[in-house]
């Protein structure tokens, strides 16, 4: 029985979707200003591990992630750039995409991006002005708090003092937790070079609530079953969304809310001033690969915090690292034809244990303890020679169905040729020439991941297989 932490009731709740064996789910994409740092990253391997478990359980899975393309942050980079929207925001887009692949997340069935979606925005605010939830001042739109009674109701943050007299109104796309002024649906153009659209609104841009109600309704209705994103959306920008999207449609927007927590750097917020601050493209460059630093970001439950620190990634490492070999080895073992009880039970432990974990709202920690558990047992039995063949077809087919919602186990292994791993060590011998010292260290845990131990000697570099 699948349950989840619903934020809205606060309440651990069976999964039932709206649709017989299919989802409909949602999550906050990037904001396209920057290159996307492994917080973020977080969120969405906890959204991946998510839809791969779904798809795992047997649904049919709907995901849209929205791409914000115009905010107030983007207009304003823009505009020191001297460039469009889109001339700022394609190269952040394409590394995200890049970066996401890369960390072995699945790419939603959609990823609307926002200034695509103007027209579905306009829609929306012109529902809930003529519903009185929203008013117009100065060319630009507001949602009246005063006329949804239910504000709140997701960030359990008690808004009485403040709702009863808000008549001031904030412009600013995010605003402090405290404070429920009224918030902008729709940006007057103030100057001639600012970006805008014409609308019936008048000329202007959405504000930054409006784009994810108008994605998600579009694509996936106006009530569905799943939305997701980090502990720092659910207030204003989540609140905000179901303020909207049921005060224009009078109907439930979303079942069920879960909220990944964040992530700490060596127990400290991540910032830039601080110096902890890390994308996935700067941990690659110091040689981590994908598959560790994906691990690292899911080891911990989605709702519990993340102390990520460098040494934690380097064991991490040489954890996937043992998972790997741990599937080489198995692949490659000779057996003898025939079934060994003992493995047999061990597989059927692993796999209720796994899936009870990831039931348990997605308790990652747990499933992975099983994963754990049984290679031991079976790297147990191979020293023993106690593994058949049966028993290792069953097992690879079971470790490729774990692989299908935890995805680090990489592909299964070829043998490299000499001639594979002579190229590999020129190339590290020319980086290190470079003094590229981060690319050597990445090619020799490459040829290391592959079984292939490489010895820096007074006479040259030499290699052999593990």
């Amino acid at each position: 029985m699948l349950k989840f932490q619903n934020t809205l009731t606060g309440q651990l709740e069976e999964f039932r979707p709206m649709r017989e064996g299919e989802v409909r789910m949602y999550n906050c994409g990037p904001t396209v200003w920057d290159f996307a740092h492994i917080g973020n990253f977080r969120t969405s391997i906890f959204v991946d591990i998510l839809r791969r478990y779904l798809i795992f359980k047997g649904y049919k899975v709907t995901h849209v992630t929205n791409i914000t393309d115009v905010d107030d942050r983007i207009i304003q980079m823009a505009g020191q750039e001297g460039v469009s929207l889109d001339e700022y925001t394609a190269p952040y887009l394409e590394a995200f995409w890049q970066d996401f692949d890369a960390l072995g997340c699945q790419r939603p069935e959609i990823a609307p991006r926002a200034t695509q979606h103007i027209a579905e925005m306009e829609q929306i605010v012109k529902a809930l002005t003529e519903r009185g939830c929203a008013y117009e001042s100065e060319g630009s739109y507001y949602f009246r708090i005063t006329s949804f009674p239910e504000y709140g109701k997701l960030s359990k943050i008690n808004f009485a003092g403040n709702i009863a007299g808000a008549s001031e109104r904030v412009d600013t796309d995010k605003y402090d937790k405290e404070d429920a002024r009224d918030f902008v649906l729709w940006k007057a153009q103030k100057f001639a070079d600012e970006p805008a659209w014409p609308t019936a609104l008048g000329h202007g841009r959405p504000g930054w609530h409006i784009e994810c109600s108008a994605m998600s309704m579009k694509y996936l209705g106006e009530t569905f079953d799943i939305h997701c994103g980090g502990v720092d959306l659910i207030f204003p920008h989540h609140e905000n969304e179901i303020a909207q999207s049921e005060g224009a449609t009078g109907k439930p927007f979303v079942n069920y809310w879960l909220h990944g927590e964040h992530l700490k750097i060596n127990g400290e917020s991540m910032s830039k001033s601080k110096g902890n601050y890390y994308t996935f493209r700067d941990l690659k460059r110091q040689g981590f690969t994908p598959a560790a630093i994906r691990y690292a970001l899911f080891s911990a439950p989605y709702r519990k915090q993340i102390n990520f620190t460098i040494d934690g990634l380097r064991g991490h490492e040489k954890t996937v690292a043992g998972l790997q070999d741990f599937r080489a080895r198995l692949e490659e073992a000779r057996t003898e034809p025939g079934s060994n009880p003992s493995m047999r039970a061990a597989a059927a432990r692993a796999l209720e244990e796994f899936t009870n974990g990831l039931d348990d709202d997605l308790n990652t920690s747990v499933a992975l303890a099983a994963v754990h558990n049984l290679s031991r047992e079976v790297n147990t039995a191979l020293d023993n020679h106690g593994l058949r063949a049966d028993d290792q077809r069953d097992l690879l087919a079971l470790i490729a169905r774990f692989d299908s919602v935890l995805n680090i186990f990489g592909q299964p292994r070829r043998e490299m040729l000499d001639a594979e791993i002579q190229a590999l060590i020129d190339e590290r011998q020319d980086a290190r020439h470079r003094r590229d010292f981060a690319r050597g260290d990445e090619i020799r845990g490459e040829l290391a991941a592959r079984g292939i131990i490489l010895e820096d000697t007074r006479d040259g570099v030499r290699w052999k297989r593990r």
